[in-house]
């Protein structure tokens, strides 16, 4: 894939550092040779976004800047040689681009390319009313699927890829650490395996979400993890364990849950290098896997379980808000107030 121009336009959310957001206005950009302009209706606010807020990727993000990149819109218009995109057509955004050239992405692996460009981190994003992108990251939307929901998809792909990642098959005991958005969205995805699913979540409405839609549900505050893992194993631990949470503890405590021959999937960024129980995973020849962002088969894959209704996507958003409120709507969901917060760009 060749390196791209982005471009945004109208008015925009952008993060101008030591932690605080604007809204500016800005000209509407034309779409060039092999772009599209996406006229943006939502765009959600994940967990990268709270630690681009947060300061941690400032060497990243060039300042100031439109970030967001789990979004939904319609093609607005289209540069010389786009044909396979018309204005008016439903899409989102598949928002990494590759070099194609380095031994990661010539070994077939270009979604974690050694030279990767995150569009809407590295480049401008989404929270902005018209975004300009390469039609080659355009993923067009089925008939039918509501923009709002189709927001929900590239997290909803990274939790597939999570997913896939983990070799989870239907009658495995799956435990997932830290209950925020991924992780509601891995117990949604495993329990489509048919796999059975224990959360451990502190918040207690975040665990009463998971309960209501197929998960056993923990407090790790109040109760022993480990113990529950335990006895409801028979003794044996998780054959997958899912590290969403992001912070030391758990990241030490993870293999600690898997059962002999388990897997441990590293879920969570965490902004520094933290300790990791590797006797326990030398002890019980466990298997330890990163997972990183999606290929465009768990894109596709997401769009399916969206369309199918498998998500609970209306209650999963917790509240749409308009562009001028973008920056409380950070401060909620770092506050571990909501669940997903939408913006509603162009209001």
């Amino acid at each position: 894939m060749a390196r791209e121009n982005y471009a945004g336009g109208g008015r925009a959310a952008q993060y101008i550092g030591d932690g605080d957001m604007r809204v500016v206005d800005q000209p509407v950009p034309t779409p060039g040779p092999g772009q599209v302009r996406i006229k943006v209706a939502f765009c959600g606010i994940c967990g990268t976004d709270l630690h681009i807020l947060h300061g941690n990727m400032d060497s990243r993000v060039e300042t100031p800047q439109a970030i967001g990149h789990e979004m939904s819109g319609t093609i607005d218009a289209v540069g010389e040689g786009v044909t396979a995109l018309a204005p008016g057509a439903g899409v989102t955004v598949m928002p990494l681009d590759w070099c194609g050239t380095c031994p990661a992405c010539e070994a077939g692996h270009q979604h974690i390319c050694q030279n990767l460009d995150f569009v809407g981190i590295e480049t401008t994003g989404a929270m902005q009313q018209f975004w300009v992108v390469p039609e080659s990251l355009v993923v067009p939307l089925p008939e039918g699927l509501a923009l709002d929901h189709a927001a929900l998809i590239e997290p909803l792909a990274v939790a597939a890829h999570d997913v896939r990642r983990s070799r989870l098959t239907a009658g495995e005991t799956a435990v997932i650490v830290g209950g925020g958005p991924i992780g509601q969205l891995i117990s949604l995805v495993a329990q489509g395996t048919g796999a059975r699913v224990i959360l451990a979540e502190p918040n207690a409405d975040r665990r009463a979400f998971a309960e209501r839609n197929g998960a056993q549900v923990v407090n790790p505050v109040e109760e022993n993890l480990a113990a529950i893992v335990e006895a409801e194993t028979g003794g044996a631990g998780a054959d997958v364990v899912f590290e969403v949470a992001g912070i030391a503890a758990t990241a030490l405590e993870a293999p600690r849950l898997a059962r002999t021959r388990g897997r441990v999937v590293m879920v969570a960024i965490h902004a520094q290098p933290v300790p990791i129980d590797l006797h326990r995973v030398f002890w019980r020849e466990l298997e330890l896997i990163g997972a990183r962002v999606y290929e465009r088969e768990d894109f596709e894959r997401a769009i399916e379980l969206l369309a199918s209704g498998h998500v609970p996507a209306d209650e999963l958003i917790t509240r749409k808000v308009p562009l001028a409120e973008t920056k409380t709507a950070f401060n909620d969901l770092t506050d571990a107030r909501a669940l997903k917060v939408l913006i509603d760009v162009q209001n």
